[in-house]
């Protein structure tokens, strides 16, 4: 596989070194500093929400560590849907810009801020991060740290914390999954499509409906149970396997998708909202798909559901964590997935590896919905060279390291 090419955004990725500052300066010392000043970084800046062009790799200050925080030299960082719709600004309550994007990392312990206990320099760790993960240095609460699998690879760590975590509560906590039942996954070759495969295979007799883009059937057609194209009418499809519907639908598209969810759930079913890809179709911010996405959602009624005993839920593992404070319900999902990974039952599926200079080329890859599994930024890894397509063709980059 081949990640699409990007002309109108220029094929050259080059670190920058230019310095940014705010049009107001209150927060210059925060985000852009001088050379000499202190100790420097590379990073990821969000110079502004919208498309590709916002994103550059600069230099800025290195953080320290805070009191109860753990400072970790980043080798490897996840890239995720919900990244993309950061930098549209297709969220809810947006931060300011300038930013340095990204939610989770791997990498080695460098230092600990007063009062910090549980993890020693040297220290191979995996990490939520609220903001600022794609940068060579991250600094997080301890909380949020977790000690790494001996086996488990950087980029693997990268790919496994909000994906497998995510599939993990879904699945267990909020659906309680049970031998013998039913799941439907929407977008099964992503990082949380192929999470929940694997970890569904770990119950005896569930059956794993997936919908994906007909390009992946090929890689993914062992890890789902039924598989059909994403534009397909799935639901005619289940029903006709499975007439009484499924026991627990993972919605990440929204959209008319909610209802038709809704409406293959057996009783005592659970349909979970955990994204709404749909609203991305465009490079920037589409009010249009937003609007459309929006009115295509079933309104939901309390009474219907009680009459035909039906839950509905909602997931947001960001929000659990930074804003519900429930680490350590978390760090017991953790604890229980490295087991799983211990005992092979368990393995992130990791797409491509993207230098930092590639993140806007990564971007694209998932946007267009290429991957298969996750998508890494490895920190230390050298961007693609340019390489000649022919005698008097012009220079075309084919950026990360895809697996054949």
């Amino acid at each position: 596989m081949k990640p699409t090419d990007m002309d109108k955004e220029g094929t050259e990725l080059t670190e920058e070194t230019e310095h940014m500052i705010e049009k107001n300066g209150a927060k210059e010392t925060e985000n852009v500093v001088s050379a000499g000043d202190t100790k420097e970084m590379r990073a990821v800046i969000l110079s502004g929400f919208g498309g590709l062009n916002k994103l550059r790799v600069t230099k800025k200050a290195m953080p320290e560590p805070q009191e109860g925080e753990v400072k970790i030299r980043v080798k490897a960082c996840g890239l995720n849907f919900l990244d993309l719709m950061v930098r549209q600004g297709n969220i809810d309550n947006p931060p300011k810009t300038p930013l340095v994007p990204g939610f989770e990392c791997s990498g080695i312990v460098e230092a600990m801020g007063e009062n910090t206990k549980g993890f020693e320099i040297g220290d191979r760790v995996m990490a939520f991060v609220n903001y600022n993960a794609w940068a060579e240095v991250v600094c997080t609460p301890l909380d949020y740290v977790y000690n790494m699998p001996d086996d488990m690879t950087f980029p693997e760590a990268a790919a496994f914390s909000m994906n497998f975590v995510a599939a993990y509560m879904m699945l267990f906590e909020v659906a309680n999954l049970r031998e013998g039942m039913s799941v439907l996954v929407h977008s099964a070759g992503g990082g949380v499509g192929q999470a929940v495969a694997q970890l569904c295979a770990t119950i005896p007799s569930v059956t794993v409906f997936g919908t994906a883009s007909s390009f992946k059937h090929e890689a993914i057609k062992d890890s789902v149970t039924h598989l059909f194209d994403r534009n397909a009418d799935y639901v005619q499809e289940v029903k006709k396997i499975s007439p009484e519907g499924v026991d627990i639908v993972l919605d990440c598209l929204s959209g008319e998708n909610t209802g038709k969810g809704l409406g293959l759930l057996r009783p005592l079913g659970t349909y979970i909202l955990y994204g709404s890809s749909n609203m991305v179709t465009g490079e920037t911010k589409s009010f249009f798909s937003l609007a459309k996405s929006w009115w295509q959602v079933e309104k939901v009624n309390p009474i219907k559901l009680y009459e035909e005993n039906k839950v509905i839920a909602g997931f947001s593992l960001l929000n659990l964590l930074f804003k519900q404070g429930r680490c350590g319900q978390v760090k017991t999902v953790v604890e229980k997935l490295f087991s799983l990974y211990n005992q092979k039952k368990i393995k992130p599926v990791v797409d491509s590896l993207w230098a930092l200079e590639e993140v806007k080329e990564a971007m694209q890859r998932i946007h267009d919905r290429g991957n298969i599994g996750k998508l890494i930024l490895d920190v230390e890894k050298s961007p693609t060279p340019l390489v000649p397509l022919g005698e008097n063709s012009t220079r075309k980059k084919t950026a990360g390291n895809i697996p054949t």
